[in-house]
């Protein structure tokens, strides 16, 4: 075997290149942001410091080439849908799906910075369901379709904990009930990180701006989006199915509807939490 040939195959089998449809994804990259590369003619949008968006830009990813699997083990069909896979647990139970993987993140970003009193979401029958309750020791009482709060623990502000109080979140709420707390975004043009495309239903579904980018020359924006599914699984960041070269960004500068690899919403439905 031949210098060059001996060269080409160890820099194949160990320095993981880049895949060659994958040009504007680094291998290397540990978090989003780290990960998928701009395209050229954008530049990354640079969020407020300790902000949702840059919690959200800088959440770390499995190794490049990860599947996605469900909470059972199994791998995700399809597969060509995805171009990274978030380092976040799904946990066991067919819990974590669409919504919920929108509410975990945003639970995950609040609890971090120690803001309790502002995680909480709105169960299907419209009962608010405060962290800072459950934290204190309230557990959820349950009587045909009303809900109550009963002291029943210790204060606990555990990570653990506060898994267990999501849990119930994912039972209870979903699409159907999120899409109601949040406020309508008026314009694709306004589109930032830590928006939500999302339709309430059985089924619905959502999917979270994770990143953004803005053109050097015009208006445009570019983003990209995460998505759980049914049944529960790994977040994931979605290829985008309508544009091979811009894959896996998408543009905010569409007709009527966005075209997701699992999900078609119209650009009407992007929305996003009251207090950002």
């Amino acid at each position: 075997m031949n210098l060059k040939l001996t060269l080409l195959l160890f820099l194949l089998l160990h320095c993981n290149p880049i895949l060659p449809d994958s040009q504007l994804i680094d291998s290397r990259g540990k978090t989003i942001k780290e990960r998928i590369k701009t395209p050229e003619g954008y530049i990354r949008i640079k969020p407020v410091e300790n902000s949702f968006g840059e919690y959200l830009q800088n959440l770390p990813l499995k190794k490049h080439g990860s599947k996605v699997l469900l909470y059972n083990g199994e791998i995700k069909k399809p597969e060509d849908v995805y171009v990274a896979v978030l380092n976040v647990d799904v946990g066991e139970k067919d819990l974590q799906q669409c919504a919920d993987a929108v509410m975990r993140l945003r639970a995950e970003y609040l609890y971090l910075h120690k803001k309790y009193d502002s995680i909480h979401f709105n169960f299907t029958n419209g009962f608010n369901a405060e962290y800072e309750k459950y934290a204190q020791g309230y557990r959820f009482q349950f009587k045909g379709n009303s809900v109550s709060w009963k002291k029943t623990k210790e204060k606990d502000y555990s990570y653990a904990t506060f898994k267990k109080y999501l849990e119930v979140v994912y039972t209870y709420a979903g699409s159907a009930s999120l899409t109601k707390e949040l406020e309508k975004v008026k314009s694709l043009d306004d589109l930032k990180i830590g928006d939500i495309f999302i339709q309430g239903g059985s089924p619905g579904h959502a999917v979270i701006v994770v990143d953004s980018a803005k053109s050097k020359v015009s208006n445009e924006v570019i983003y990209l989006l995460a998505q759980s599914y049914m049944p529960a699984q790994d977040i994931q960041i979605l290829k985008n199915p309508e544009d091979e070269n811009l894959s896996p960004w998408y543009s905010n500068k569409i007709k009527d509807k966005l075209y997701t690899p699992e999900w078609d919403f119209k650009k009407t439905d992007l929305k996003r939490f009251k207090d950002d």
